[in-house]
């Protein structure tokens, strides 16, 4: 037998696991030709931080941003290059793919661009000024898919791709994010089958337990590259491998499949990067990072309904204590950073952080506002909350006790400034940039309750407003985009500097970043509720032998004796030096 390589010992070795009964030296052989590789490449060198505080993401659909006569994709490659150069340097492209559902996220072809959406021209234009983000896709395809069509005529490829299982089997253990049937019938000419539908019946769960999905995907991971993207979301991972008699969510089998992911898609392309998108608890959530060996990132889920609780209640208690038990991200993995995305506020990776008491008050708060609710149910057959739905500019309307107040601007502009000083990689959703309202019309046109926040806009209506400061939009995006350029400066915000929660009381949330080289330090101090807050500069522990300046207002501060007032929903960011 012929000698291995390290990486095709390494990828054997994560095979095993999987396929224990198949041949895993031809499978390997598989692997490595899929997705491009000789086997004989260098290892990339590990622990590296492939993001600086310069790095900013933007979460987008492909037509978000519409102009008559011209594909969507040039469209928004157009709208971000003239509005969100320098500000943005990574773009998450949501599924840009032909699909029958979910606004996407049920992909017919994974190998197309949409046509309605442009070509793959546009995205690699796109990926010319920025890094692109794509998604994988990867727990489920469209029933309207080639794959799902070769199943039922019980053909290649895809008569042996998605998971089956009998109705008759216990599946009371199955933890589901939606109240649909879990089993779909299939029937055909042979008899009945009854396949596993994680999400809705027009998606289907494919079987990773045959490794023919496997290599089917890293020949997409290989186009994807080619084509210019280089970062990975890995969709609704955690639901891969499914196993009768188990949760069938974060089986060590997808931890597994994650490990394999990695060492082949940076082996391919060593600046590439993976990042999980798993909505759950937050403790199931940290262990998509391994041991620096799964995700370079993972979604901070459990940052939204948290800082959004904080801002309506004007106590940071929650906040504080979730973020007291994080751990420092190691080298090599950060924080994905986010506050609103495509879809809702989930309130599965809440639980344990806020009481149900809490989470009654925010969902009944957000209905208040404008928002609707979607629910899943649960182990004991209950339908329980699973996500919010609501614009984040609604969401920041006003406060639980007192309802819609004058501070709406303000909030909305505190909460993205909390989010750029955390330990992380901010992200931002397209709307929240520009603050679009809820989408009620939408709603009521496709049904669906994440319509709300998935507004499709006129180009030139939206140029109009941003250049029109009596509209809420332009002040939101001038306010936040000199937050932004303020943050790229300061290596104190590198996603991976130090983090320690401070304690000022329940009104003020505060906390410290020193730079990885401890030059520079920043206390950023957010008075996070609608009653003006004095902090004495002494309880902050300044270095005596330095002059603090606040990065956001340009004050001086030298007197350890002065106390600072901060307005309703005001902060600052005191510095003992300002980046370059």
């Amino acid at each position: 037998m012929e000698s291995q390589t390290d990486l095709e010992a390494r990828l054997e070795q994560h095979l095993r696991v999987l396929y224990p009964q198949h041949d895993t030296r031809s499978i390997a052989a598989r692997c490595l030709q899929s997705i491009g590789l000789k086997g004989d490449e260098a290892t990339p060198t590990p622990h590296r931080n492939l993001w600086t505080q310069k790095d900013i993401a933007l979460i987008t659909y492909a037509d978000c941003v519409r102009r008559a006569d011209e594909a969507p994709l040039a469209t928004l490659h157009t709208f971000l290059h003239k509005h969100y150069q320098g500000l943005v340097s990574l773009v998450h492209l949501l599924p840009f793919f032909p699909y029958s559902s979910d606004d996407g996220f049920s992909v017919m072809d994974y190998t197309e661009v949409n046509p309605s959406h442009g070509d793959w021209e546009d995205v690699e234009r796109l990926a010319g000024d920025f890094k692109v983000m794509g998604d994988l896709v990867i727990n489920h395809c469209s029933s309207r898919s080639r794959w799902f069509d070769n199943y039922k005529k019980r053909q290649h490829p895809g008569v042996n791709y998605f998971f089956e299982a009998d109705p008759d089997a216990n599946l009371t253990a199955v933890v589901r994010p939606r109240t649909s049937p879990l089993l779909k019938e299939v029937v055909d000419e042979q008899g009945s089958r009854y396949v596993w539908c994680t999400f809705s019946h027009d998606q289907v769960d494919l079987d990773f337990s045959n490794p023919d999905v496997l290599c089917e995907f890293l020949t997409i991971i290989k186009l994807y590259l080619d084509r210019g993207i280089t970062w990975f979301r890995l969709d609704a991972v955690a639901f891969l491998w499914k196993v009768p008699g188990t949760t069938c969510i974060n089986l060590p089998q997808t931890h597994e499949v994650i490990r394999l992911l990695r060492l082949l898609i940076e082996h391919r392309q060593p600046e590439a990067v993976i990042i999980t998108e798993t909505n759950i608890p937050n403790s199931e959530n940290l262990s998509y990072l391994g041991n620096a060996n799964e995700a370079h990132l993972i979604y901070n889920f459990s940052l939204p309904p948290l800082l959004i609780n904080t801002l309506l209640t004007g106590d940071c208690t929650y906040l504080k204590s979730w973020l007291l038990t994080m751990p420092p991200s190691q080298a090599g993995t950060a924080y994905f950073n986010f506050i609103a995305s495509h879809d809702g506020i989930g309130l599965r990776p809440a639980e344990g952080l806020l009481s149900d008491w809490e989470i009654q008050s925010l969902v009944g708060t957000m209905r208040e506002f404008g928002g609707e609710v979607s629910y899943r149910t649960g182990l004991d057959g209950e339908q329980k909350p699973y996500e919010i739905n609501i614009s984040l500019w609604n969401a920041m309307a006003g406060t639980s006790k007192a309802g819609p107040d004058e501070f709406q601007f303000d909030r909305f502009v505190c909460a993205h400034a909390i989010m750029l000083a955390l330990e992380g990689v901010p992200a931002f959703y397209f709307h929240s940039l520009i603050a679009t309202e809820n989408d009620h019309a939408r709603v009521a046109n496709t049904g669906h309750f994440r319509s709300i926040n998935r507004h499709l806009w006129d180009a030139d209506q939206l140029e109009s407003r941003l250049h029109d400061e009596n509209y809420h939009h332009a002040k939101v995006l001038i306010a936040i985009g000199k937050l932004i350029r303020l943050r790229q400066r300061q290596p104190a915000f590198h996603p991976n500097a130090i983090q320690y929660i401070l304690h000022l009381g329940p009104s003020l949330f505060a906390f410290w970043r020193q730079s990885p080289e401890r030059k520079q330090t920043i206390f950023a101090v957010f008075n996070i509720s609608n009653q003006p807050q004095t902090i004495p500069l002494s309880e902050l522990n300044l270095f005596a032998t330095q002059v603090w300046r606040d990065l956001v207002g340009g004050k001086s501060y030298e007197d350890r004796m002065t106390p600072i007032k901060l307005a309703p929903y005001q902060f600052i960011w005191l510095s003992n030096y300002e980046g370059s």
